[in-house]
């Protein structure tokens, strides 16, 4: 079952003046089954997304020469994760948030264990959820979060975190782009 809804189309109306960003989806595979890190935003009242789940990553910055180099730039900033210890697998399509960014996911795997150091304005907390957990439909559902936009995706709490919104949504589309065979991990025994 397909739960991922693409973004409007650039040429959409919603989608004129977004900003562009691109985020980084880490796979990680921990005691023999692949994990998807995912950090908690420190709290900050500049910041919209303060305290909220995300994928390491932010705005594309005029010096990075790809969608795929942002995405590492703001990883490494953010949490420690060297470019040359990510695999990239592929990127995802661009999705549309509410905020008006225009951000592209880029699937990557964590190639070696790493020393984790959190960029402390940034970031407060660095965790992993399973794969095989998320893509159990029974954790997950859409709900009402705004009476004047579509129903959103929230997942089931995972130690003390929930997983929503714009983060959520990428995160069933990397799913959907994982069984429909877009992008394979190597065997939970191989790496």
């Amino acid at each position: 079952m397909n739960d991922y809804h693409p973004p409007p189309s650039s040429d959409h109306p919603e989608a004129k003046g977004t900003r562009r960003a691109a985020v980084l989806a880490p796979l990680q595979l921990i005691d023999k089954e692949w994990h998807l890190l995912l950090i908690r935003r420190s709290q900050r009242d500049s910041d919209r997304h303060s305290g909220q789940v995300a994928f390491p990553g932010g705005r594309v910055e005029p010096e990075d020469d790809s969608l795929t180099a942002a995405a590492l730039r703001e990883a490494e900033e953010e949490i420690g994760l060297s470019p040359t210890n990510v695999q990239v697998l592929t990127q995802l399509s661009d999705y549309t948030t509410v905020t008006e960014y225009l951000v592209t996911p880029v699937v990557g795997i964590v190639k070696q264990p790493f020393t984790p150091v959190l960029q402390a304005q940034e970031v407060s907390r660095l965790f992993s959820i399973p794969l095989t957990w998320l893509a159990n439909t029974n954790n997950h559902e859409r709900r009402l979060w705004n009476p004047t936009r579509p129903k959103i995706v929230y997942f089931n709490e995972w130690d003390g975190e929930v997983l929503w919104g714009a983060t959520a949504a990428m995160t069933l589309h990397l799913l959907d782009a994982l069984r429909n065979g877009d992008f394979q991990l190597p065997n939970s025994g191989s790496n």
